[in-house]
């Protein structure tokens, strides 16, 4: 921005210098390096900038930066600037004769300028529509502008605008109003407006205003026919701007010299200053005073009347020519830059469809590959849930039978029961009665029986022992069912897998002490966690786990020495969500431990 600025500055500075070749190089790179940081602002600047260095030399080059600088200070909101741009392209139309379009581009700098605090610019602006104006002879609208200047004047005095800056302006204003009373042929008015302008202040500090005001009062009254001390008017007028060295000054002071020789009849002096104003007129290549001359001269010179006449013509459609293609050109250059401009918003808008097709399309191909996704999913869940629902009602129907054969042995145990109660009790009851009938006796025959008596103590004792040990084994087994179901369950797995089972349980635990809902849910998961080993694992070796780590407190550790996975990458699948959603349905805790290349431990603990 630093950068930018300083070459900003010194193009500035060389303009104010002169030295149009450094300032327009400053410039350029100025646009460079705005253009490499999009510095909208200093882009336009250092196209206003480029379009003041060609304004003299390049007046179509002038205009074509003119306007890209106004149109990127339109985007920018930037109007006090945009109205500057209006005022630069009509000042550029003016001085090439394009007065029709030099209007309809100052009528869009005012709207712009309408609510702006640039007085300054603002009285340009209007001075310019006067002289637009005069040159399209609508007199009266042209008036109406410069008094518009003139009261911007009065507003810069306000705001303690450099008072010479002021007085200057305010001369200009006054000489361009009397030269529309001159045409309108008020010269009465012209003359009273311009008399006191004529000051030795004036005179002192600004002899070349001073010289105009004289000589415009001096043709005010030629006019009027107030011919007194007119010519020395004009050849003091003449005297003062030769001596600055204003040639085109000198064109006009000789001109209104020569139209007063021609009111007095002095052709030989009409004819000699009008041909020496004629010859100023072609150096300077000033084609509307060379006219002015010719039709002076075609008054005077009976002799060359006719070479007049035709030079007139000749210059007059040359210059009808000129204008003709200078109000093409630069139209062509506002239709080449609106077509250019169009083109762009044509490109813009075709990438910008294509934006939308493409991220329309995107969206599209996304939603079918989430519908694709949620659907697999969502088959994938209905196969898991179904699993889960086949496993529980196997695992229900399991119970259920395992509670049949409880009964079968609860009826047994209870059969058993009054076996005892029944015979073995009886069969106690008579040996022992018997026993106490012949212990008073001695004999052989006695001693005999009491034999007997006592081998049938013995036969009963051995029934009470095998009735013992069935009801002992029986025990077993109904503390060790949901034992069995595990073990089977490992068992299954060894036999579809090559993968090596190991099941190991801690035996100071019982499983009569846990609810049926704890059994299943931890039969359901033992089952999933074998399930995904299989499926994902590729483990050789399995160890599942149950230890009883506090009175009531039961763990389940599952351990692989598979694959392994990242915990913090890898996304649960359904799986481990199952056997987490398990976990929480009971108040237990679940926890995963597992690295990539260092196999799988699933840990669940529960409170019973």
């Amino acid at each position: 921005s630093v950068v930018r600025n300083l070459y900003l500055k010194a193009g500035e500075e060389y303009y104010y210098l002169n030295n149009i070749k450094k300032s327009h190089s400053s410039s350029v790179t100025a646009l460079k390096l705005s253009r490499e940081e999009n510095d909208s602002s200093r882009i336009a600047k250092s196209l206003y900038f480029i379009g003041d260095c060609y304004e003299s030399s390049q007046k179509d080059s002038a205009y074509y930066y003119y306007l890209q600088a106004q149109k990127i200070y339109l985007k920018i909101h930037d109007y006090d600037t945009l109205g500057q741009m209006y005022f630069n392209k009509a000042y550029v139309l003016f001085y090439d004769g394009n007065y029709v379009e030099c209007e309809v581009e100052l009528t869009k700098g005012l709207e712009y300028l309408k609510d702006s605090d640039n007085i300054k610019l603002l009285y340009s602006c209007n001075t310019l529509m006067g002289n637009c104006l005069e040159k399209l002879f609508m007199y009266d609208q042209a008036l109406k502008y410069h008094q518009l200047a003139l009261r911007n004047l009065k507003a810069m005095k306000k705001n303690n605008t450099d008072s010479d800056e002021v007085n200057n302006f305010n001369i200009s204003s006054v000489i361009n109003i009397c030269n529309l009373y001159d045409l309108k042929g008020d010269y009465s008015k012209s003359i009273k407006e311009l008399k006191p302008l004529l000051t030795k202040h004036l005179r002192k500090n600004w002899p070349r205003f001073y010289a105009i005001v004289l000589s415009n009062l001096a043709y005010s009254k030629m006019k009027n026919k107030e011919y007194k001390n007119v010519e020395s008017m004009f050849l003091e007028s003449l005297k003062i701007v030769d001596s600055l060295g204003y040639t085109s000054d000198v064109m006009y002071k000789k001109i209104h010299l020569g139209e007063f020789y021609l009111t007095q009849n002095d052709s030989l002096k009409s004819l000699k200053t009008l041909q020496e104003a004629y010859t100023v007129s072609i150096k300077l290549k000033n084609t509307n005073e060379t006219l002015n001359t010719l039709k002076l001269l075609t008054r005077i010179d009976s002799r060359k009347r006719l070479f007049y006449a035709n030079q007139y013509i000749a210059i007059s459609d040359s210059i009808n020519s000129i204008q003709s293609r200078t109000k093409n050109k630069y139209a062509r250059i506002e239709y080449e830059t609106v077509k250019v401009e169009d083109e762009n918003k044509i490109l813009t808008k075709k990438n910008f469809y294509i934006l939308i097709f493409s991220f329309a399309l995107f969206l599209v191909l996304s939603a079918i590959s989430v519908a694709i996704y949620l659907k697999y999913k969502n088959k994938e869940l209905r196969f898991v849930k179904q699993q889960q629902s086949d496993s529980d009602e196997i695992y229900q129907l399991l119970s259920e039978q395992q509670n049949i054969i409880n009964a079968a042995k609860e009826e047994e145990k209870n059969k058993i029961a009054r076996e005892l109660h029944d015979g073995v009790m009886n069969k106690v009851y008579g040996v022992r009665m018997n026993l106490g009938f012949f212990n008073s006796k001695s004999d052989e025959k006695t001693i005999e029986k009491r034999k007997q008596y006592i081998f049938e103590l013995q036969n009963i004792e051995n029934e009470i022992r095998t009735i013992s040990h069935d009801l002992n084994q029986d025990s077993f087994l109904e503390s060790n069912d949901f034992n069995t179901l595990l073990s089977n369950l490992i068992k299954s797995q060894n036999e579809i897998s090559k993968t090596q089972f190991n099941y190991f349980v801690d035996e100071r635990f019982e499983w009569e002490q846990v609810q049926n809902i704890y059994k299943i849910n931890f039969y359901r998961i033992i089952q999933e966690a074998l399930l995904n080993i299989q499926k994902y694992a590729q483990a050789s070796k399995v160890d599942v786990k149950i230890d009883l780590i506090d009175k009531d407190v039961l763990q389940l550790s599952i351990i692989d020495d598979g694959v392994g996975f990242d915990i913090n990458t890898v996304k649960r699948g359904i799986g481990l969500s199952n056997i987490k959603e398990r976990t929480n349905s009971l108040k237990g805790n679940f926890e995963v431990k597992s690295k990539p290349g260092e196999g799988t431990e699933i840990i669940v603990t529960f409170t019973i």
